[in-house]
This record gives structure tokens, C-alpha cells and sequence, in this order.
């Protein structure tokens, strides 16, 4: 081996062995004699007498450890039926044959495990967690920072902002003490304690990336906190505190980009959605939202634009459910919603995250903007309906024209293929250049075009008239697969 990788014939590599152990030895006595010797009078000693200096967060970890436990899960799983091969090894084979373990497998059971982590909020045992350590689990065992074990039981889960709460038969528990997560900002202090890997309990340390990330595709609702502290597998259901070692947000996910490793990117749900999320399964046995009956939308600079809006805030209204609250408030397609109960809002997630957090039957005040002239407006927000939780919207929106686009008559046929009501009126998008401004906007093939700058479009005549007489920004409605949407070209 020597010889191989370092041209050594057996002599020298002998006398390297030699060497190195020669040297080796000489270091060992080395370090024994300096460590017999007594230090120059130079030297300061630290006085045993002191403490250890505070200046990190070992006091804010030492009051938080106790309250983040360890979540090991397992839940029995069915493997499907199928048949079993050969391994590909040629010695298996020599000993086994070609034809052993070849047949067919029935369907059997097997256990899968998971680890995660959890945060004590209250003495008697209430454990806040994701609802992915837990899902579908049959046994749960927490271990606490004390090592003693408590089989747990799952009290409710919200997988639509994956937060679970997990109850153990305990009490004079320590429990963690519950912060604000509306007034934390981006540059605070952040650490992120849990037990990655199952090594045992651990923290990192790193600072509030951002606030309010949402449109990621991790959960139904989302209004993270970014955070650098290094989240790992495990981590999850774990505790982010700030320096006071007040707990701010339970750690969720992280960005790998194809690594299951930490990429400095993570995210934590909010504490205070946690909370509200806490005290509905806990009053009621599940989580109710309210809803307004709209599909919202960003304003971007474009649409700004394209409707003659000085500012690129609030949360368009691309459509109106029907018999929604929405409907019966008098909310029109093509409004924008600025404030709520007198608080502004800056997106279409910020708004939906808000109203989802409201009892159903809350009296909501909207400032709204129609048509530039302000109107203020009264909604009585209802429960959300579980239909509603799957819609999905597309609000990219870039300035430019519609060269490239290539469209047709829309017939009933072609109405049921897209997902519309056979009295659907509009133009099909039939075409798309990939490097047109137009796709790059988020036009799509099957878009169906029903307005043009808020004239309604019925056929491809009207279309054609419609933009010859548009301007630089053109604004559309669009109808994808049932959902109407704004977009600015």
C-alpha cells in the first residue's frame, strides 16, 4: 500500500514506520517533561476562585435546555407486493444460485421511526411540535433534558401550518416562556436549540435573516422567520429563542438545494401563529380559519402601472367567490383592499394570513380602492370552507407587450378541456413564444383572455380591437383552470 500511493519499497517504508514513531515518542517525552515543569514566573493563572466570564448566551441556554425535548415516533407502514431479485454479487450467486430469493413478496408491515424535537410550554406536559415529526404516528416516546421518558399522545395537528401539540402525563414540567414574534426584526440575536440527529441536545447561533417568507411551497400558511442558526435534520419541532431566551418560533424546515445539510437558510413558524394555532386545538379539538371569499393577488409594479395606481401596495382582488363574504360586502373583481380594521396591508399573504387568524363571525372594516376613489367598506368573516384551502394563484406580472401570443375562439369543448363552464366566454391562449416579455409576465398556453384593460373579451375580434387600442401596459384578465387572475403586459 505504502508503495503503491507513495513509490516506497519495503526498506524505506520500514525506516518512514520507524521514523514516525521515533518522532512520535520524542514528542510524548517532550510534552511530559514541559508538563512537570514549573511555569516561568511570567505566566498568569487564571484565579480558581472566579467564575467563567458571561458575555455569550450561557445563561439563556442554561434557562431554555430544560423545556426543548427529544420526539422519537414510529408508525407501522405497508410495503407493496412484489418480486424479490438476486443480488447482482458473484459470489452470492456461487454459493446461492441464480434462482434463490427469486419469487414474489405478499404485502408485509414494517415500523418506521423519525426523530424530531419539542418545546414544554406549559408544566403539565403540553408540547408544541410540527405536525410532520408526528404525523400518522402510532407511538410517540419524549425524553427529556433530565433523560426521563414519557410516552406521548398526539392532541391535535394543523398540517396546514405544520404545528402539532403533543400532551405527556407529567406535571411541574419546566416549561419555556413564550416572546412575541410580531416584534422581532431582522439583525436580532437567534438560537436554535433541538436535537439534530438524535446526538442529543444542541444549539447553534445566528441572527434573524428575515420576516414574513411565505409563497415557498413548504405549507398551506405561511409567514416564516429566516434564520442562519444552523437547522438539521432533527431540529424540527425545536425551539428558536431570542437572547432573552424567549421562544420566538419553532424550527421547520431548512433550504438544501439537494443537500440534507444546513445551508445557512432556515425557517421557523412564528410563535405567535403557533399559539393561536395551540389554543384552538386546545379549545375547540381543531383549527378553524375564516375566510373572506376572494383570490387575492400582489400588486406589483406592473399592475401599479397598468391600473393607474401610484404605489405597488395591498392585495388586488383578481376574483369573488360567490355567496362569500366578500360578495355580500360588495368586494368586486379588479378592487384593492389597503387596510384592514385600520392596519395596512403590504400583500396578498399578509392579508390572507390575517383574516385566517380571525374567529369566523368577526366584523371586519376594509379600506378599499376602486377605480382610484377610496371606499370603505364592512365584511362578516365566515369559516373557511375546505375547498377553498386548495386554491392556488400564479401573480407574476412583468411590463411588456403580447408579441408572440397567438390566440382562438374559446367553444364549449374547449371550455370543459380547461376546467370552465361551458358558458364561458373568452379567447384561449393557443400559442406562447418561451422568449416572448409576454411569457415571461406568467401568460400561459390555456390562459383564457377574458378582459383587456377591464374591457370584457368574448371572441378574438373583440381581442384584436382591444389591442389596437392598448396601451404600453396592457392589463388582462385571465381564467386558469377555473381561478381568475390579473396579469400586466
Amino acid at each position: 500500500m505504502i508503495k503503491e500511493h507513495f513509490g516506497l519499497g519495503p526498506k524505506s517504508a520500514v525506516l518512514a514506520v520507524a521514523l514516525i514513531l521515533g518522532l512520535g515518542g520524542f514528542g510524548i517525552a517532550r510534552a511530559s517533561r514541559i508538563g512537570n515543569a514549573n511555569p516561568p514566573a511570567s505566566v498568569k493563572l487564571a484565579d480558581a476562585n472566579e467564575g467563567p466570564s458571561r458575555t455569550g448566551f450561557a445563561p439563556v441556554v442554561k434557562k431554555v435546555l430544560p423545556a426543548v425535548v427529544n420526539i422519537s415516533s414510529s408508525k407501522v407502514v405497508k410495503t407493496p407486493a412484489g418480486f424479490n431479485q438476486v443480488p447482482d454479487d458473484p459470489l452470492f450467486r456461487q454459493f446461492f444460485g441464480n434462482q434463490f430469493g427469486r419469487g414474489f413478496n405478499s404485502p408485509r408491515e414494517e415500523r418506521e421511526r423519525g426523530l424530531g424535537s419539542g418545546v414544554i410550554v406549559s408544566p403539565e406536559g403540553y408540547i408544541v411540535t410540527n405536525n410532520h415529526v408526528v404525523d400518522g404516528a402510532t407511538d410517540i416516546l419524549v425524553t427529556l433534558s433530565d433523560k426521563r421518558e414519557f410516552k406521548g399522545h398526539v392532541v391535535g395537528t394543523d398540517p396546514k401550518t405544520d404545528v402539532a401539540v403533543v400532551k405527556i402525563d407529567a406535571s411541574n414540567l419546566p416549561s419555556i416562556v413564550i416572546g412575541d414574534s410580531s416584534k422581532v426584526q431582522i439583525g436580532d440575536y437567534a438560537l436554535a436549540v433541538g436535537d439534530p440527529f438524535g446526538v442529543g441536545q444542541t444549539v447553534t447561533f445566528g441572527i434573524v435573516s428575515a420576516t414574513g417568507r411565505a409563497n415557498l411551497g413548504i405549507e398551506d400558511y405561511e409567514d416564516f422567520i429566516q434564520t442562519d442558526a444552523p437547522i438539521n435534520p432533527g431540529n424540527s419541532g425545536g425551539a428558536l429563542v431570542n437572547d432573552r431566551g424567549e421562544l420566538v418560533g419553532i424550527n421547520t424546515a431548512i433550504l438544501a438545494h439537494g443537500s440534507e445539510g444546513n445551508q445557512g437558510i432556515g425557517f421557523a413558524v412564528p410563535v405567535n401563529l403557533a399559539r393561536t394555532v395551540m389554543d384552538e386545538i386546545l379549545k375547540n379539538g381543531k383549527v378553524t380559519r375564516s375566510y373572506l371569499g376572494i383570490v387575492p393577488q400582489d400588486v406589483t409594479p406592473s399592475l401599479a402601472k397598468a391600473m393607474g395606481v401610484k404605489e405597488a401596495r395591498g392585495a388586488l382582488v383578481s376574483d369573488v367567490s360567490a355567496d362569500s363574504p366578500a360578495a355580500s360586502a360588495g368586494l368586486q373583481r379588479g378592487d384593492i383592499i389597503l387596510d384592514v380594521d385600520g392596519k395596512p396591508v403590504t400583500d396578498s399573504n399578509q392579508l390572507r394570513m390575517n383574516i385566517s387568524m380571525m374567529h369566523p363571525g368577526t366584523q371586519v372594516d376594509l379600506k378599499v380602492l376602486r377605480s382610484g376613489a377610496e371606499h370603505n367598506m364592512s365584511a362578516k368573516l365566515a369559516e373557511l370552507p375546505t375547498k377553498e384551502a386548495s386554491i392556488e394563484n400564479d401573480t407574476h406580472g412583468t411590463r411588456s407587450s403580447l408579441s408572440g401570443v397567438s390566440v382562438d375562439d374559446l367553444d364549449s369543448q374547449s371550455a370543459r378541456q380547461l376546467g370552465l363552464p361551458p358558458s364561458a366566454e373568452g379567447v384561449v391562449v393557443t400559442g406562447i413564444s418561451p422568449s416572448s416579455p409576454a411569457a415571461d409576465s406568467g401568460l400561459r398556453r390555456g390562459d383564457v383572455i377574458q378582459e383587456v384593460n377591464r374591457q370584457p373579451v368574448k371572441n378574438t375580434s373583440d381581442f384584436d380591437r382591444a389591442m389596437r387600442s392598448s396601451k404600453d401596459e396592457t392589463l388582462l384578465l385571465v381564467n386558469r383552470q377555473g381561478h381568475t387572475m390579473y396579469v400586466a403586459v
